[in-house]
């Protein structure tokens, strides 16, 4: 089962590079999908389960404006990628521009994939977050 956990701070390079960490590479495999994800941040999915959302994506409804709109932006933002020697990889302009990254980088585990955020969106993120965990573990109670 896979597991990605952890926060790592990267820099993306003047050739739009980013180094992912070993700990993360050991589970993707020769290729991946990086897309377009939440909160203007991407989503990286090994490529088994990008495979299962693709599926699920598949089965939403085509009637459903909703679903059209979230299928259609992320299956537009995805692109197969995978690592040079140095374990980089290359963020497309496209992306970089949804996530608002320049030069500083989080990549941050999400269990069955990874997410990569600007740092200064991840700050962000996550002051808002920490003002409301408590509320958000109570609605969950049931977890």
């Amino acid at each position: 089962m896979l597991m990605f956990m952890g926060e790592y701070n990267h820099t993306i390079d003047e050739k739009s590079r980013l180094i992912i960490p070993s700990k993360f590479r050991n589970q993707l495999g020769d290729t991946f999908v990086v897309t377009r994800w939440m909160e203007n941040s991407l989503f990286a999915f090994p490529s088994t389960e990008w495979k299962k959302f693709e599926e699920k994506l598949s089965n939403l409804p085509l009637g459903g404006k909703d679903a059209r709109a979230f299928r259609r932006f992320v299956m537009a933002g995805a692109t197969e990628t995978e690592f040079d020697k140095q374990g980089r990889i290359v963020i497309p302009q496209n992306l970089r521009e949804h996530a608002q990254l320049q030069k500083d980088a989080v990549i941050t585990g999400s269990g069955n994939g990874f997410e990569i955020w600007s740092k200064e969106n991840w700050e962000q993120y996550t002051s808002g977050v920490a003002e409301k965990f408590d509320d958000i573990a109570e609605s969950l109670v049931d977890f």
